[in-house]
């Protein structure tokens, strides 16, 4: 009587189970990582016919994020839904969105911004990330020019305030922002990358005077959040764009 696997190749066996559970394998870590980011969207913001292969997780994973922040839901079926005041003049394919109206104060194109928790960015320790200076102890300015005191001017020469404080990174040990009293005695971040620091001035060419009292400001003196942060930095960086008509190469 011949032996079960007399005819049998066991050594290839092996191999098309390895083969089997690789592809297996693949798809599953391809799913998972569409846990994010996913479902596509068209340039309008629907959703996309074709969201590509393998076929996105429906069910959930609850993440329990640290620091009683609750938890993370993947994937968030609960998209962004602002209706974003662009539109496309043009019907060739890839034509790009034009904004609508005031794109730094609609938050679009150059001066986007992403719908981030309405939270404060926390350290190792559960702690925020950036503060300001005068609140923290320990730190001083050890190099270069300290700009506390000095006039605030716009890209049309205009003085629009004083920079009162420095906001800190604090586990980094690095300055975030700047923060600004207006002349209307209100105050604003601006990120110290989008600010120049000369001997007797700080320049901030991406904004006009004008646009200053609508930089977005914080709930509290003592913390900002990621969403203000994101608000914030597309504001003023979206000016080097969309301050002036004579920065835009087509009108919007």
């Amino acid at each position: 009587m011949e032996p079960f696997f007399a005819d049998f190749d066991l050594a290839q066996l092996s191999l098309y189970l390895f083969w089997a559970f690789f592809v297996g394998l693949v798809i599953y870590l391809q799913r998972e990582n569409n846990r994010e980011g996913f479902p596509l969207e068209t340039e309008s913001g629907e959703i996309s016919s074709n969201q590509g292969m393998p076929s996105n997780p429906q069910e959930s994973k609850i993440f329990k994020l640290p620091h009683g922040r609750g938890d993370a839901v993947v994937p968030d079926h609960d998209r962004d839904k602002r209706k974003l005041a662009l539109e496309q003049n043009n019907v060739a394919n890839g034509a790009p969105l034009l904004p609508t109206g005031d794109p730094m104060l609609d938050g679009v194109g150059a001066a986007a911004w992403a719908d981030r928790r309405d939270l404060p960015e926390l350290d190792g320790h559960g702690k925020p990330k950036l503060q300001p200076m005068k609140a923290v102890k320990g730190f001083e300015v050890s190099a270069g020019i300290d700009p506390r005191g000095m006039k605030v001017v716009s890209a049309d020469n205009k003085v629009v305030g004083t920079v009162v404080d420095l906001w800190v990174d604090v586990p980094e040990q690095l300055v975030r922002y700047l923060e600004v009293e207006l002349l209307d005695k209100k105050s604003c971040l601006v990120p110290i990358p989008l600010a120049k620091i000369n001997r007797n001035s700080v320049d901030v060419n991406s904004l006009y005077g004008k646009h200053f009292p609508s930089v977005p400001k914080t709930k509290s003196g003592k913390q900002v959040t990621m969403l203000e942060e994101e608000k914030i930095s597309a504001f003023i960086g979206g000016g080097n764009l969309y301050a002036s008509y004579d920065r835009l190469s087509s009108p919007f």
